[in-house]
């Protein structure tokens, strides 16, 4: 597993332990997924029958300044990866994100906004998005065995994260002002983990949808969040153009799988209060 130091591979490590795997991880600088050398000769030492690349350039607004070096990790070291994994004849799981869509939704047989399955057309605005759409294309023509799953508004104890932002907020202030027009599906990292693992498991290959199930506002998620942790602080209104970003953020971002064989995660309420309940037993006494 690459990406193993962040918020989503630390829980992958936890659910692998779990379920008796026997997971390699690895993260910079023992090895860098955009040098092909080295990823061969990882692929050479370790000798993988199956392989989950969590490593991303996530740094949304950063990537609008630093188009060369996300394309690098988000498109160059998937490739990188889905070809060594091809070579060797074992499968590879690749994650990526909602960014790949236009943020504009499309509406069903009555005219209201349906979530994004597999099969819609992408249109990332962003250039965070347009890497990780590369990084998709490259991991999924390298071989018919590999996959590529999108998730959304990932949260989990292992890094830096919304609900984790927003609870120190409520801790220093009155009041937090929070987006009502992005609406999308939070993903507890501790229910993505073992899920993708269990795709892994079953061989499952192609594009995959799984996110939290449901959907709310930013500022719907808040609300949820302090409601939960029993924290008192206001959660204002607020809009995108308010609180303007140096990269877009889609406006709608609610992700379902139009796959058979692929599992429905719990609602993002059932996440948030696992997550609540696991940053509540690291929290010191």
């Amino acid at each position: 597993m690459t990406g193993a130091a962040g918020m989503l591979g630390l829980d992958v490590l936890r659910a692998g332990e779990r379920a008796g795997h026997e997971l390699v991880a690895v993260d910079l600088p023992e090895l860098d997924i955009t040098d092909p050398r080295a990823v061969e000769e990882a692929f050479a030492r370790i000798r993988p029958e199956g392989v989950l690349n969590c490593a991303a350039w996530t740094d949304v607004d950063g990537a609008e300044s630093h188009r060369e070096q996300a394309h690098a990790v988000n498109a160059d070291g998937p490739r990188n990866l889905a070809l060594a994994a091809a070579w060797e004849r074992v499968p590879l799981l690749h994650v990526s994100t909602d960014y790949v869509f236009s943020g504009e939704p499309f509406v069903d047989a009555f005219g209201a906004p349906r979530a994004y399955v597999e099969s819609d057309p992408t249109g990332p605005q962003s250039v965070y998005g347009e890497t990780k759409l590369a990084g998709e294309r490259e991991v999924l023509a390298a071989s018919p065995r590999h996959a590529v799953v999108r998730s959304a508004w990932l949260f989990g104890i292992g890094g830096r994260n919304f609900a984790d932002t927003m609870l120190k907020l409520a801790g220093e202030r009155e009041a937090v002002q929070v987006v009502t027009d992005q609406i999308g599906c939070p993903t507890w990292t501790g229910h993505l983990a073992p899920a993708l693992l269990g795709l892994l498991e079953r061989g499952v290959a192609g594009l995959m949808h799984m996110a939290g199930g449901g959907h709310v506002s930013w500022n719907g998620f808040t609300k949820e969040i302090f409601r939960q942790a029993e924290v008192s602080c206001r959660v204002e209104d607020a809009t995108t153009e308010q609180m303007a970003r140096p990269a877009p953020r889609p406006a709608w971002s609610v992700l379902e799988s139009e796959r058979d064989d692929v599992l429905p995660l719990p609602p993002w309420q059932d996440g948030l209060a696992g997550y609540l309940a696991a940053r509540a037993g690291m929290m010191p006494a």
